[in-house]
Parts: structure tokens; sequence; C-alpha cells
């Protein structure tokens, strides 16, 4: 069997001397301790050394593709013509397969093969002795840092860099010119205000005040270019009542100088913004029909790449850009908030403040799946994307006009009743729990029976008896009346009692009578005792 050993200096064919040592790798690596031991079982046949460095590069990068390259060629015809019946022990099997189909060849790719090519690198400066130890460090330096920039290789059309780039100069250059468009209506706003109401859009104006210079040179000026019919009357007649102050020469040249600077940043932006829109449809054209350009764009940016931003969950994509809030939130333990960047999007922004929570979840889920088709995937259409949209502006119209329970096209609607809580209170009779008779303000344990007949059965027909209505003329009032049913000895008793009551009240008033009898008696006889005194004085 020979080895096809690859060195950063050229490429190595041993010939493996005792194939049985391939059965025990688990010692091959003490048999590799010495070049002695490494002699024995592995033999140089044949080396054939690279040129330059590039050749070792080509050859590099075309093993790491599973690719033949010419300098590999050589040495298969080579193997061929000498020995085309031994076996060839290859370290990757997808190059081995490719030189077998190419030279028919038996390639063997196995674990065993790896570990024999990390026994055979231990010993590589003793094995191969046409080349030095400090050149073969120089070439593996050079290699190195060759394969290194060749797998940092990419497509131009594939830079998601140039996007975060761009969309970061788009947001910086659309702050600008507010703040230069401000400051030029305020400027000129001094010699002719009227015009700011007459003119809103912001590119009509700087075009306006940078033609008409003067606002008396407007009366006699064709804006027609510039403004339509209506407006154009418009100015020229507020231009000779107009309010504002003199400026002289010199102003209106720095006015014009400004509004130059700005027209010419409003140039470059659409530039800009046409840039940024075929990068995003070339890289990502699947998150550009879903969201569009500026809103792909910064959630590209606001994540760094677009393999950073497919590595993420739709639930981060939801609020990506929206941090602040949510962990204002959390800490305050609030609601967190629904949408971040992505409420810029038309299928978000346009749809009724009931939905919005709705279609941003739904949204975030399509664009997750959209993000890494685009990223991952490689097909470079959109199809994907223009399903998506689709599927959520018919979506977004059921939740509109409330028919929101079909979930897809095989799905069917259904339909819920509301659901109504009754609440039921149930009060606890405190006196079922004892069998005593019950004292004040208790009721009796026969007041709570619906049913007399079974207590006829329990007690006796004489027992039990239901006791008339009497006015109660106690301390509860004299309309008040109670019926409680009581047995035949306490009704007696009670009958007893109420003799006994009845029979003390007469008593009683004839005593008092007596009493009150004596009482005059005694004032009769005190006045008598007084006027015989008074008689004898």
């Amino acid at each position: 069997m020979l080895v096809l050993y690859e060195t950063s200096t050229g490429y190595a064919v041993f010939k493996l001397l005792n194939e049985k040592k391939l059965q025990q790798i688990d010692n091959l690596y003490d048999e590799f301790q010495s070049f002695d031991k490494a002699s024995s079982i592995v033999q140089l046949q044949k080396f054939y050394k690279f040129g330059t460095t590039e050749d070792a590069m080509s050859a590099a990068t075309a093993a790491v593709e599973g690719k033949i390259g010419k300098k590999l060629k050589k040495v298969l015809k080579k193997i061929v013509a000498e020995d085309a019946h031994e076996q060839l022990a290859v370290a990757d099997s997808l190059l081995g397969k490719a030189i077998k189909d190419k030279f028919n060849i038996t390639c063997v790719a196995n674990p065993s093969i790896s570990e024999l090519m990390r026994c055979i690198r231990t010993q590589t400066n003793n094995l191969i002795t046409e080349v030095s130890e400090r050149e073969s460090t120089a070439m593996s330096l050079g290699l190195a840092h060759g394969l290194s920039r060749y797998k940092l290789k990419f497509s131009g059309d594939k830079i998601d860099t140039m996007i975060i780039q761009a969309v970061s100069l788009l947001d910086d250059l659309d702050k600008e010119l507010n703040n230069y468009i401000m400051r030029c209506r305020e400027w000129y706003g001094w010699h002719f205000p009227e015009l700011g109401s007459v003119v809103q859009d912001h590119a009509a104006y700087i075009k306006t005040v940078k033609k008409i210079g003067m606002r008396t040179a407007s009366i006699t000026m064709d804006l027609s270019d510039i403004l339509p019919a209506d407006l154009e009357q418009k100015v020229k007649d507020v231009a000779q009542i107009s309010m504002g102050t003199e400026i002289s020469d010199e102003d209106i040249v720095h006015i014009s100088s400004l509004c130059d600077q700005i027209i010419d940043m409003q140039d470059y932006r659409s530039q800009l913004y046409e840039y940024l829109r075929n990068r995003m449809a070339a890289i990502a054209p699947n998150l550009t029909v879903l969201l569009g350009e500026l809103v792909g764009a910064r959630l590209i940016s606001h994540a760094g790449s677009l393999m950073s931003l497919a590595k993420h969950p739709a639930s981060t994509i939801q609020i990506l850009g929206a941090e602040k809030a949510l962990f204002r939130a959390l800490k305050k333990k609030h609601d967190t908030p629904k949408y971040g960047l992505i409420y810029h999007a038309q299928l978000i922004s346009q749809s009724s403040p009931k939905i919005k929570g709705k279609m941003s979840r739904m949204v975030a889920a399509k664009a997750s799946l959209s993000i890494r088709v685009d990223a991952l995937a490689e097909t470079e259409d959109a199809d994907l994307g223009t399903l998506q949209r689709g599927y959520l502006e018919n979506k977004a119209k059921e939740l509109e006009s409330g028919e929101a329970g079909k979930m897809g096209k095989f799905g069917s609607a259904r339909k819920f009743d509301k659901y109504e809580n009754k609440s039921q209170v149930w009060q606890y009779q405190s006196g079922n729990d004892s069998t005593m008779t019950p004292g004040k303000g208790q009721k009796d344990f026969f007041d709570q029976s619906p049913a007399p007949g079974k207590l006829k059965k329990i007690f006796g027909e004489d027992d039990v008896k239901q006791e008339e209505v009497v006015p109660n003329g106690g301390a509860n009032g004299a309309g008040e009346t109670s019926e409680e049913p009581l047995s035949g000895k306490k009704d007696k008793k009670r009958k007893h009692a109420q003799a006994e009551e009845a029979e003390a009240q007469p008593a009683e008033d004839t005593a008092v009578a007596e009493n009150a009898g004596d009482v005059e008696s005694s004032g009769k006889k005190k006045k008598k005792k007084k006027v015989k005194t008074e008689a004898e004085e």
C-alpha cells in the first residue's frame, strides 16, 4: 500500500511496509516515537517538491475544494505508470473519490489512515530529508497566511458590511438634511416668512429660494418648473404684501450657498438609497420583499451581520431595537414592548392599533424564516418572501374584519361562545352543628326542616305541634311575630308560667295601693298636728 502525504513543501509518497500495524491503531503512536521504529513501518519512495509558494497555495486550495491540482496530477500519473496495482491511502475521502474517478486507482480513507497520517507528521523532518527544517517552517508560515486569506474570500454581491455602512450613512444624511432645511427656512423666513406656509414641501421650498433670491423678483419670475400654477400665483400674491425685513445681497449669497449644499445632499441621498436597494435585493431578497429595504438594512446593522441576524429567534427579531424599553419594563415589572425596529414595516405600521401586536408577532416569525433562507440557502430568488407577504396581507384583512379563526387555507373558522363565570355563595348554617337547644339569637333545628311530615314520623304526631302566631310585645317591637313548633310539655309549662304571672299581677297592684293609702293617711296626720300647734300658739 502506498501513502500519499501532503506537506507545505511538496507531495511525499510513502511505502507502507507492515500493513498489520494499521489493525492496532491504539499502539501505532508508540511505534513512531523514534525514527528507527518509524522507518520500519513506512519508507519514502518519491518526494515532489513545490517550486514556489504559489504552487503550494494552488495545491492546497484545490485539496480544500476536493479537486486535483496540476502538481498532484503529475504525481498520480507517475504512480499509475509505476505502481498501478497498489492501493493508495489518502487523508481526504473526497480527494480519494476524485482520484479514483480520474485515474482508476483504488483509494483508502478511514480512521486508521488518519491515525497513520498523524504519526507520520511527528517524524516528517526525519522521514523527508530533501527539505531542511528551516525551509519547511518558512513554507508552512507562508502557506498558512495564504490559505487564511483564501478562506476569507467571498462574493462581491454578498457583502453585508456595505449595507451596514450605507444605512448608517443614510440615517446621518437624513438628520443633517433636516437640520439644514430648518436652518434655511428660519434664515430666509426673516425676509419672506409667507413663503414657508405656502410651500410645504422641503425640496420645492429650497429650489424656490435658490431661484427667486429677493422676494421682489418672484413677482415677475417664472416658477412653473418648480411649483404648480396655483401655488406659483399664490407666491406672487403674498410677495407683494409680505411683512418680511429687508436683507442685503451678501445675505442672499450665503442663503443660496446653503441651498446648493442641501440640493447636493438630497441628490446624493437618492443615489445612496438606490445603491442600498440594489444591495439588499442581492443579499437578502426575501427579507427585502417582506419588510422593505430600510427596515431590513436596519435589522442587519443592529445585529452586526446577516449571519448574526439569522441566529436570532423570532421573539428577538420582534423587539430588536427596543432593548432599553424591554429592560426598563422588566425592572419595573411593567408590560414588555411588542415591537422594535420592525414596527416601521408596512404590514405593521398600516394596520389598526388593535392588531399591531398580533401582526408584529406574525411578521417577526415569517421574517426569521426569510432571513435564514437568505443567509444559508444558495438560491437568490424572493419566492418565499413574496409568498409570506401575501399570506400576512390576507391574515391582516381577516383580523381587521374579525374573521381571525381561520388560520390557513386548510383551516376552518370556529366560533366560541363567550364564557361568563356566575358565582354562587353558600352560607354556612352553624345551628346544624349541635343537637342542643338553640340559645338566644339562634334558630331552632326544626326551623331548618321544610317537611314537618318527617318530624311527625320521628317524634310522633302528639309531640309535634305548630305554634300559633302571637304578637310579640317585647323589646323587638309590637309588629313582629314568631312561629316555633313546640312539644306538649313545653306548651304546658309556658301556660303555667303565664297563669302565675297573671295571679301575681293583681297582688302587686293591691300592695302598691295600700302603700299609697298609708302615705296619704300619714300626710293627713302631719297636717292635723301642724294645725293644732298653730292653734295653741
